[in-house]
């Protein structure tokens, strides 16, 4: 009866093959569909129990072969034939439930969710499932009608861990997992937390994928890569949602090949680096941009497969460009096909809500205390790295998890056990993950959004850090933003927002984000927070990126704020890609162009982003005119860089330094190339004046609300 009504744990015990006596086998199977039953094409018919779908065969157990085929008429009058699920031992090694047990099977994803399996040669499915609350757990799909009582799995024991080989089933069937709570009795219908490919949204039905199809290209990137030292070479990132940076003429998201052409063509000729991903994890609403993910380990069916986005990634690193992408550990959203109350309890997130839910966001909060949870995690960026040959992970949210009372009331939070607010769970985590994932991929970065002043967060783990290889510069990006609003003529009482960094800019790894966060919810695009009337948005708009790509600390650019989009980010539509037709527009899309390539080509824009020893000021006080200049260097390249953020020309500005000779003005963003004025000194020799501590100096002119760079 258990089986029947779907509440046996254990359907082995029943199902399949069973001896019957000396010499004799039993079969029994329930399938709740069939007419009639018997043993593959000619076989012995089974006989069924009076009133009930079970179906019994009883012989000689040695006419039997090694794994028998079923044949049965179901209730629409189609013959179905298939081999037994019931006549397979278990398949998932023991040293691997015992790893996973641990927190320590990095490669987990490749055991559990669902697999072409083949067992003696006959193909199929194994699925596997962790629900360690569960009483009973079945795959459901078109295959068996959607219904739970035809293929539960074996509860491999204490540990959690479910599994069933269904064979005859192939790639691209769609599935899902039922489960019923031990204790309550809840039934839940829940899509698979490690399916590698899932059905284009409104719909949540997992795929199973065929694997190791695709035969990569990108080895001499891979090569080059591993010994790549990203601490001294350039690094100018451009930030994209792919759902939005472009579409086809219906308004329709383009496929993740097309964006291997499109995309990767773009980021090219504007000398970008790399390229970083909005979570392209799959997720079920667009309007959370991919940040509340239900889907780990699979590209979103948004634009493609995961064939079509490996595609794409092997597309950029043939043409140079390295791929990040944003991944999200800090929270899970409630929806109800998904990781939720995973088998009834609070399995993969806190039961109490103080420690479980994140009451801005709307989400949950991984456990980070139990071992499964933490390699489910551990496993998802190990994926990633190793199935997608992605550089790196910006991990994101990373304050949130790192403070228990993070956006809490004073009541409303649990402390840690020695009474502190620090989540040590977290910490722990994210020591390992950046242990791993450094030891196993060489020359991929670690990129931490962490916007307070949690110390340590790019030191190594060995020294008491957290071992991220960079993190987000937010303090540096606040402060410039906010001075940069400022109407020119009131800069002066808020010159300290540009000095202050610097009193800080190497106590971390910093990249320096003008991100996604920063043109949405009102907080309007970065041409309209700039002031004054057209002209003069447009020139600070190019002083603010000029500055940006001479400061220390590697870079980061939102799509559409290189060639000034005027509206805030929409993620419903393309981005405004017509203002390119108006001259502003396409001189900030040059001036970008070149900053990049300038940025690659002096080492001392680069070399020394995260010590001291590549900046220093030339001066820093000029309060009253607004004016800052600086000095990046390295051993073979040295810039002087003087910015004017008033709309004031400045003939006769006179700046200290350090030798002799005729310093060349090889950068300026005033140049009527960019649609600036092209005011500026071209060329300017060194007079005998000592000058800001500096035993020679220059007279230069410079231009209003521009950034001049110069060169010995």
């Amino acid at each position: 009866m258990k089986i029947a009504e779907a509440r046996h744990h254990d359907p082995f015990a029943v199902l399949g093959r069973h001896p019957a006596g000396p010499g004799q086998a039993r079969i029994t199977v329930y399938l709740p569909y069939a007419e009639s039953v018997r043993l593959g094409p000619d076989g012995a018919a089974f006989t069924r129990r009076p009133g009930s779908d079970f179906f019994d065969y009883s012989g000689p157990a040695r006419d039997l072969p090694e794994h028998y085929q079923l044949r049965w008429l179901d209730k629409d009058g189609y013959t179905r034939e298939h081999y037994d699920p019931y006549d397979f031992a278990p398949q998932l090694p023991e040293f691997d439930q015992h790893l996973f047990g641990e927190g320590k099977h990095w490669h987990i994803y490749q055991k559990l969710g669902a697999h072409l399996h083949r067992i003696d040669g006959i193909d199929g499915v194994l699925f596997a499932l962790w629900a360690p609350n569960a009483g009973r757990v079945s795959v459901v799909g078109d295959f068996n009608r959607w219904d739970g009582r035809c293929q539960p799995l074996r509860s491999l024991g204490g540990g959690g861990l479910w599994e069933l080989f269904v064979p005859g089933l192939t790639a691209g069937c769609v599935y899902k997992f039922e489960l019923r709570n031990r204790y309550s009795g809840e039934l839940l219908i829940k899509t698979d937390p490690y399916g590698q490919a899932f059905e284009l949204r409104p719909d949540t039905a997992a795929i199973v994928v065929r694997e190791d199809r695709y035969r990569w290209q990108d080895q001499a990137w891979m090569t080059q890569r591993a010994g790549h030292d990203w601490l001294h070479e350039p690094m100018a990132v451009y930030e994209v949602h792919l759902g939005s940076w472009r579409r086809d003429k219906l308004g329709n998201f383009l496929n993740y090949r097309a964006l291997a052409v499109e995309l990767v063509a773009y980021v090219k000729q504007l000398g970008f680096t790399h390229i970083e991903l909005l979570p392209v994890t799959e997720h079920p609403l667009d309007a959370s941009w991919g940040y509340q993910t239900t889907g780990y380990f699979a590209p979103t069916s948004r634009h493609g497969s995961p064939d079509d986005f490996r595609f794409f990634i092997d597309a950029c690193h043939q043409n140079n460009i390295g791929v990040l992408l944003d991944w999200v550990p800090a929270h899970f959203p409630k929806d109800a096909f998904a990781l939720a109350r995973f088998d009834g309890s609070a399995l993969y997130e806190h039961a109490d809500p103080r420690q479980g839910e994140h009451r801005d966001w709307g989400t949950l909060i991984y456990n980070l205390g139990r071992n499964e949870v933490k390699n489910f995690l551990l496993a998802s960026a190990v994926f990633w790295l190793e199935e997608f040959h992605l550089d790196g992970l910006r991990v994101d949210a990373v304050a949130s998890m790192l403070y228990l009372d993070y956006s809490r009331e004073a009541h409303d939070w649990l402390p840690n056990r020695y009474g502190g607010n620090e989540n040590l769970e977290a910490i722990a985590f994210f020591r390992e993950l950046n242990t791993v994932t450094h030891q196993q991929y060489p020359g991929i970065v670690m990129m931490a959004e962490e916007s307070t002043a949690w110390p340590q967060v790019t030191r190594p783990t060995w020294t008491g850090g957290l071992g991220f290889s960079m993190k987000w510069n937010m303090g540096w990006m606040h402060d410039t933003l906010a001075y940069m609003s400022q109407e020119p003529i009131h800069r002066k009482y808020h010159h300290d927002q540009l000095t202050f960094g610097m009193l800080y800019a190497f106590t971390e790894n910093f990249i320096l984000p003008f991100s996604h966060d920063e043109v949405v919810h009102g907080k309007q695009s970065l041409l309209n927070k700039m002031p004054g009337d057209n002209w003069q948005k447009f020139a600070n708009l190019r002083l603010l990126y000029t500055y940006m790509f001479t400061y220390p600390g590697k870079k980061l650019l939102f799509m559409g704020c290189e060639f000034g989009q005027g509206v805030e980010w929409n993620f419903n539509q393309a981005l405004d890609w017509y203002v390119l037709d108006y001259p502003a527009h396409q001189g900030v899309q040059a001036l970008v162009s070149d900053l990049n390539r300038l940025y690659k080509t002096h080492p001392a824009l680069f070399s020394h982003d995260f010590d001291a020893q590549g900046f220093a000021w030339i001066d820093c006080h000029d309060v009253q005119q607004s004016v800052i200049s600086y000095r990046r260097a390295n051993k073979f390249d040295e810039l002087i860089v003087v910015l004017n953020f008033t709309p004031v020309p400045r003939p006769g500005y006179r700046i200290g330094v350090p030798e002799p000779g005729v310093y060349t003005e090889i950068f300026n963003s005033d140049s009527g190339y960019y649609g600036g004025s092209n005011t500026g000194s071209g060329a300017a020799a060194a007079e005998p004046i000592a000058w800001m501590n500096q035993p020679w100096s220059l007279s230069l002119t410079l231009p209003p609300l521009g950034a001049v760079i110069l060169k010995l």
